[in-house]
């Protein structure tokens, strides 16, 4: 008597289990759980892009500092301005 209680309340417990597992796959669940998900999948990436940009911001700043090239970087900026002037000038005559 006792075996047959077991099996029938392990039958139950199953039962419920299945139709809970079977509910969890409904095709509106799964929906929501998918969107969720690349939801939050978006968001860490969007916050490890905005972290990897801003640190390389601030390296790119640091090397430039230690190595002098942001003198550099003017001087070549005053020169191709100084190119396009004259191309434009003699374009002109």
């Amino acid at each position: 008597m006792i075996r047959r209680m077991f099996y029938v309340s392990l039958g139950a417990f199953l039962a419920f289990w299945v139709m809970r597992r079977l509910q969890a796959l409904h095709p509106d669940h799964v929906a929501r759980r998918t969107a969720d998900g690349a939801a939050g999948m978006l968001r860490q990436v969007r916050d490890f892009t905005h972290d990897a940009l801003g640190e390389a911001a601030e390296r790119e700043t640091e090397l430039r500092a230690r190595f002098g090239l942001d003198k550099a970087e003017k001087r070549r900026m005053t020169l191709a301005r100084r190119r396009r002037a004259a191309r434009r000038t003699r374009q002109h005559d």
